[in-house]
């Protein structure tokens, strides 16, 4: 079995694949600073709540964008998984090339995902992560990561709202029936989803014109993706686990040449 870990700014999403299987999947809070006996212990026991020992592990592989937490997140893993973790990075062998100004600046998730995108459902692709930032990635049909479009997330959003003004409470984060809301917490969904999809669309199509990709696939991922990929029919496909399945297609790049 292969464990798969994504370190993103709110949330670390763990998977484990057996082949081409996701087998299990967790997802732990990033904002916690944890040592690295706490971090060791708690995948040992998110693993022990699926049933799968330490010893099933073969490999760990990781991509993440919080540098600040992996000294500790990887020597937990080292010491009690007794695996040294594959870490994404520069050198890493993805099958995508880089086009952009400057290629360090693109974090490890977005390759990871643009990855993923590009060898399941082919190029050219645009994959949209709904995560704490929603990113558009344009990958062309050879494999070249052409252009990357940065917007802040639902989520982001939602704290700015409620955080920043004195009489707006604390919302859950969902699509409204109608638009036309008639309370503040409706009125309040209303925007933030609404909005979202709005964007989501105008971005898609304005990729699509300026590269001059009209049948442009759109693969979009992430935890509130699916609120706006059932609210339009411009995605085409909506997968949850993109991230883990990039990131075992990376491993055997690295591992096994394929």
């Amino acid at each position: 079995m292969l464990l798969v870990i994504d370190v993103g700014n709110t949330n670390i999403t763990l998977g484990v694949l057996e082949e081409d299987k996701v087998v299990a999947s967790f997802r732990i809070t990033t904002k916690i600073l944890r040592t690295s006996d706490e971090y060791g212990l708690l995948i040992l026991d998110l693993l022990a709540a699926k049933d799968i020992s330490k010893h099933q592990i073969k490999d760990v592989v990781i991509a993440s964008v919080v540098p600040n937490i992996m000294y500790s997140f990887n020597s937990g893993i080292i010491k009690y998984l007794d695996k040294k973790p594959m870490i994404i990075g520069t050198g890493t062998k993805t099958g995508i090339r880089i086009t952009t100004a400057n290629p360090k600046e693109i974090g490890a998730d977005r390759i990871v995902d643009s990855v993923a995108a590009y060898e399941i459902y082919g190029g050219p692709v645009l994959v949209i992560d709904f995560g704490t930032a929603t990113t558009y990635d344009l990958i062309t049909k050879d494999g070249c990561f052409a252009a990357g479009i940065t917007s802040p997330g639902i989520q982001i959003s939602a704290n700015a709202l409620w955080n920043d003004t004195a009489k707006l409470p604390e919302i859950e984060i969902r699509k409204p029936d109608s638009i036309l809301a008639k309370d503040t917490v409706s009125s309040m969904q209303a925007g933030l989803v609404y909005g979202c999809i709005g964007q989501t669309e105008y971005i898609i199509d304005k990729v699509k014109e300026e590269a001059n990709l009209e049948n442009l696939k759109v693969v979009a991922t992430g935890g509130l993706g699916k609120i706006i990929a059932d609210a339009t029919d411009k995605i085409d496909t909506y997968d949850p686990l993109l991230t883990l399945k990039g990131l075992q297609i990376i491993y055997k790049k690295n591992k096994f040449g394929k």
